[in-house]
């Protein structure tokens, strides 16, 4: 194997895939490992007292999910539920969770030299939730780091010092 095909090679295998997202103008990817499916928008059974963008709970074959409208969230794009409105079951730290999303794009992939780290300010949410930014097809994409956001305490949607691991 020659040495620019052995170095491509190391390159792909760092390669992360994304599935990118859009809510309002903006472009948004996460980790599509923590992806366990894509659904359309259906009515949720609202809970009394939880945040404006947890919208409610949905029973998804025997597991309750709550129901989190990203762009409530971020502050961006008009939340609106039609039949065009797309939700995103995440698996994160075996919890489901469901994101409502304007729309799914695409599946990228990623090497760690495609991102950018993270800016300090300028985006609608804190940079403790980005993975960091990517220049994708003229356009920039947000990395965001779904798995520090879900299990945030701001969320409280996941316990994770409950999870221990045994030896």
């Amino acid at each position: 194997m020659s040495e620019a095909a052995l170095q491509q090679a190391v390159s792909a295998s760092r390669e992360n895939e994304f599935l990118s997202f859009v809510l309002g103008e903006e472009h948004y990817a996460l980790d599509i490992t923590t992806v366990k499916e894509i659904r359309g928008y259906e009515q949720v059974t609202k809970i009394a007292n939880a945040p404006s963008f947890i919208k409610g709970v949905i029973n998804l074959r025997g597991d309750i999910v709550p129901i989190v409208d990203l762009r409530i969230k971020f502050k961006v794009g008009e939340a609106t539920y039609n039949d065009f409105t797309i939700v995103i079951m995440l698996n994160v730290h075996d919890r489901i969770v469901g994101i409502v999303v304007d729309g799914v794009s695409d599946v990228i992939r990623l090497s760690e030299e495609d991102m950018l780290p993270p800016p300090e300010f300028g985006v609608a949410f804190d940079s403790k939730y980005l993975h960091g930014l990517a220049d994708v097809d003229e356009h920039m994409v947000i990395l965001v780091n779904i798995e520090s956001l879900i299990t945030s305490n701001e969320l409280g949607l996941v316990d994770t010092k409950a999870q221990t691991v045994e030896v």
